[in-house]
């Protein structure tokens, strides 16, 4: 099973930018499909984007970050960050890491095998 160790939460104010970042270890993260997934208090966990080097390199990413935040990684530094600009009262969540060894992209946490304990973003108006 691949560790995943997330970082870089903190609070910001509206509009500002943020990167977080999730060191795997454990395995190496070429192969593997890497997301990641928000909880706000009082609703189910959600997924946010998905990045993948099974093949090609994809991404993916929900509406609600499409346009405003970027998942990324580093094979060499096995980490991947997701950095996140123009952000949102709303986007305030506990953010997770997560990674599927199956390797194709998904927005089904189910589909995850691994997860980091999370960090904290948050953003006031």
């Amino acid at each position: 099973q691949v560790r995943l160790e997330e970082s870089g939460g903190r609070v910001v104010r509206t509009g500002e930018s943020m990167r977080l970042s999730c060191v795997a270890s454990g395995r190496t993260i070429h192969g593997l499909a890497m997301g990641w997934f928000r909880h706000h208090p009082g609703s189910e966990r959600e997924f946010v984007a998905a990045v993948t080097w099974s093949d090609a390199t994809a991404e993916y990413y929900s509406d609600s970050v499409k346009g405003r935040f970027t998942i990324s990684g580093d094979i060499a530094k096995n980490t991947v960050y997701l950095q996140m600009t123009s952000l949102k009262p709303e986007d305030t969540a506990v953010y997770y890491c997560s990674a599927r060894t199956e390797g194709r992209l998904s927005m089904d946490e189910g589909a995850y095998d691994s997860w980091g304990q999370g960090t904290q973003v948050t953003v006031s108006s």
